[in-house]
């Protein structure tokens, strides 16, 4: 169940209404999300219908999340509810790695577009620039990363699929009006570079971690020169992975002082910081949480601003540490190295 539930009418929800960041299609997605990733299922629903209640408009879903069809329900919900509008939802999902195929990228999109309950995303990414061995969708969904999870050394195993099979199917999927905008996960500047080269209908989005201690500059200026909105997932750092033993406590920046000193001032949370942070320097950001009264409060940061000398104090806490790092827990966790960032 959820904690510290909030009663909040349609008029105090719009105060919670996000700003935006426009896309190189004019379109306009906004500042704040919702990220679903380890949102467990028998909450997702629930979360999903509270947050648009909230006043999130902005939700970010993907297939290897395991809750695509909770979140669904939530949706469902909250249109039916009267909450919004579907017009007014942008809701994101992403092409697991095991479907970089182009005869498995349409199958993909549909599933979650199916489980999600929706006719058109808003948003379609390429998860991570890695493409493993297809797994049936009857055989095991979601897939997750062993081919094999009952063999005597379950491991991951890749494929060789070029990244531009996959974005000519992620454009047909626009071409057929099944998603609106696509992008990218997990990219660096090189892989960037090489897909606009040959994309037809160039990337929307990247999506990738970035928080205070990987601010990540030259890829989100690169971003901005590009015309590709940037989102931060992790936005909040070290929090989410704790419990995957990938980040200790001594690692949060929700306890680090500069972050807490400059919340003292301006009367606000660690996290609103935070967040301030991310979305003043041009990105959107997607926190996660199942407790109600901080989703309010990671939506409720649009009543003040930082000023230069806090935005480059937060800034200069980079030490370029990277919680989320394929080359570190495929090893540790699938049995198969796999790096992708060097």
């Amino acid at each position: 169940m959820f904690v510290g539930i909030i009663d909040q009418d349609a008029e105090s929800a719009n105060r919670f209404m996000t700003a935006s960041i426009s896309l190189n299609t004019g379109a306009q997605l906004p500042s704040v999300g919702f990220g679903f990733w380890k949102v467990d299922r028998p909450l997702a629903a629930d979360v999903a219908e509270q947050a648009i209640q909230i006043g999130y408009r902005h939700l970010d879903c993907a297939c290897d999340y395991e809750n695509e069809s909770e979140v669904g329900q939530g949706i469902k919900k909250a249109l039916s509810d009267g909450l919004c509008k579907r017009e007014d939802l942008w809701v994101t999902s992403k092409l697991w790695n095991t479907y970089h195929k182009a005869e498995h990228v349409r199958q993909a999109c549909e599933k979650s577009l199916n489980d999600l309950g929706l006719k058109q995303l808003d948003l379609y990414l390429i998860h991570f620039p890695i493409a493993q061995k297809y797994v049936p969708f009857d055989l095991r969904y979601p897939p997750g990363w062993f081919v094999d999870p009952a063999a005597e050394t379950p491991r991951m195993e890749e494929d060789r699929v070029p990244i531009s099979e996959t974005w000519q199917a992620m454009e047909d999927l626009v071409d057929s009006g099944l998603v609106r905008h696509i992008g990218i996960c997990n990219f660096g500047t090189s892989l960037l570079r090489d897909l606009l080269s040959y994309a037809r209908i160039r990337p929307s989005v990247l999506q990738v971690e970035s928080h205070p201690f990987l601010v990540q500059a030259k890829l989100l200026r690169y971003c901005q020169q590009e015309q590709i909105a940037f989102t931060a997932f992790s936005p909040l750092g070290a929090a989410s992975y704790y419990s995957l033993g990938m980040a200790s406590q001594s690692e949060s920046l929700l306890d680090n002082p500069i972050i807490q000193c400059i919340g003292m001032e301006k009367a606000k949370s660690a996290a609103q910081v935070l967040l301030r942070w991310g979305v003043q320097r041009g990105t959107s950001v997607i926190p996660k949480t199942s407790t109600l009264d901080r989703m309010a409060e990671n939506l409720n940061i649009f009543d003040f601003e930082l000023s230069q000398s806090d935005m480059d104090a937060i800034s200069g806490l980079d030490r370029g540490r990277r919680f989320n790092d394929p080359g570190v827990f495929c090893e540790s966790a699938f049995n198969t190295f796999c790096p992708i960032y060097e």
